[in-house]
């Protein structure tokens, strides 16, 4: 089977990684990959997969039998659609089923009609009534850009003084784009927060592990918000009864309401949660693997996962195995100094080679440069990945090896999975 991956950060070196494994592959194109993928498959540089003729175009010129796309962008401008027009399998959602993602206008409004729990919120296209409505809360408050940014638009407010000054920065200084010109303002959740994944072909539904994502930039969760500083799966601190409230109430209620909508679902779906003291409550959905969550996920799946994303492509899931190994992963995203603000790249990078060989080093901002050496092309650069029979285990074995690799302003967290075991009850809030 000939097959064409979209993305180039650590999570589409994470999917080649585990497709490049099956005994279906074939060949392996990445549009436009980065210097971890091409371990796997052939780079295809020039192409912008983004706009779906052009992805059409390459999916037949390679003679692809299935194309993965992994990235959000692509599947919000519709390339699924194109590519099943034009008679080739894609792994992912219709731009109809994907606006669960790219407009939280719409997701919130599915979920106040499938009766799934969120916050309280309104969406605002002007800044001035937006920040009025602000002033009238008296109290904080969380500030969302209502389209993709990165997984950067969102701002946690302790009062109107932030969040009037978060809404000027998204819809008149233009912080965000196009994605801020709208922003949702909803009630501040506190508790603690999970990733929940699953498989839908549509119709079928198979969950992944839990897993939680860091997104502050600094030790504590203090900071700005990146696209993802470390994760780790799974939580100890989530309980049974609590993680089947998430699949039911969340995970199947959306996928059941999307396809009463119309808007079946193939691909990934992937709630963020609060898990509050009310019970759990959505953050916000995601309509592909996350990242760095795909890093943990995938070295903990036991099935094919080509295997997998054709089944879904084709409304198989069914007919085909998703397992798990029961055991623990971390990963320590290792980024350029300065992000997610201004930082330098074309730095060396040393070490990689001296790590473990059970360990998993993603590359997410990284290339090859004139002479050969990799070096850094973006604010997160590298993911180390390691698996334990305990999440601490797992944490103490990627830390050993994080601290193997060099490169020039290299900052991580020190944080990551420190309090994966804790009891919810004595967990901080957001």
């Amino acid at each position: 089977m000939n097959v064409l991956l979209l993305g180039s950060g650590g999570r589409e070196h994470a999917i080649a990684w585990r497709l490049a494994q099956s005994p279906l592959m074939g060949k392996l194109w990445v549009a436009p990959g980065n210097a971890g993928t091409s371990m796997f498959g052939e780079s295809v540089e020039g192409v912008r997969i983004t706009e779906p003729a052009e992805v059409v175009a390459l999916a037949e010129r390679v003679k692809a039998d299935l194309v993965v796309v992994a990235p959000d962008d692509p599947l919000a401008a519709g390339v699924v659609d194109v590519l099943t027009a034009a008679g080739i399998a894609a792994f992912g959602p219709t731009k109809a089923a994907d606006e669960i993602e790219w407009s939280k206008s719409y997701a919130k409004s599915l979920m106040r009609d499938a009766g799934i729990a969120t916050a309280t919120s309104e969406a605002f296209d002007d800044p001035d009534r937006a920040i009025e409505y602000v002033w009238g809360l008296r109290g904080p408050c969380v500030v969302k850009a209502d389209g993709l940014s990165l997984g950067k638009g969102v701002t946690v407010c302790d009062n109107a003084e932030q969040a009037a000054a978060a809404i000027d920065a998204a819809m008149r200084g233009g912080a965000f784009g196009a994605a801020g010109a709208r922003v949702v303002i909803e009630e501040r959740m506190y508790g603690r927060e999970t990733s929940a994944h699953a498989f839908s072909d549509g119709v079928t539904v198979r969950h992944m592990p839990f897993s939680c994502d860091h997104k502050p930039a600094l030790d504590g969760d203090r900071g700005p918000n990146t696209g993802g500083m470390g994760v780790y799966s799974p939580p100890g601190w989530l309980e049974a009864p609590v993680a089947e409230a998430i699949r039911t109430q969340v995970t199947e209620r959306a996928l059941d309401a999307l396809r009463a909508a119309g808007r079946p679902f193939k691909g990934v779906l992937y709630p963020g949660i609060m898990v509050t003291t009310d019970g759990p409550k959505v953050v916000e959905f995601n309509a592909r693997f996350g990242d760095p969550e795909a890093e943990v996920l995938l070295p903990r799946l036991r099935s094919d996962l080509l295997e997998i994303c054709d089944a879904v492509a084709h409304g198989r899931l069914a007919d085909v195995p998703v397992e798990w190994d029961d055991v623990a992963t971390v990963g320590v995203m290792m980024a350029s100094g300065g992000y997610p603000g201004t930082y330098t790249t074309g730095h060396p990078i040393e070490g990689i080679g001296d790590v473990d060989d059970d360990v998993q080093v993603f590359i997410a901002g990284a290339k090859h440069d004139r002479q050969g050496r990799l070096v850094t092309a973006g604010g997160r650069v590298l993911c180390v990945v390691a698996r334990g029979a305990t999440v601490a285990e797992a944490r103490a074995h990627a830390y050993d090896n994080v601290h193997r690799i060099k490169f020039e302003g290299a900052y991580y967290r020190t944080d990551i999975a420190a309090r994966a075991d804790e009891p919810l009850s004595i967990a901080s809030h957001r």
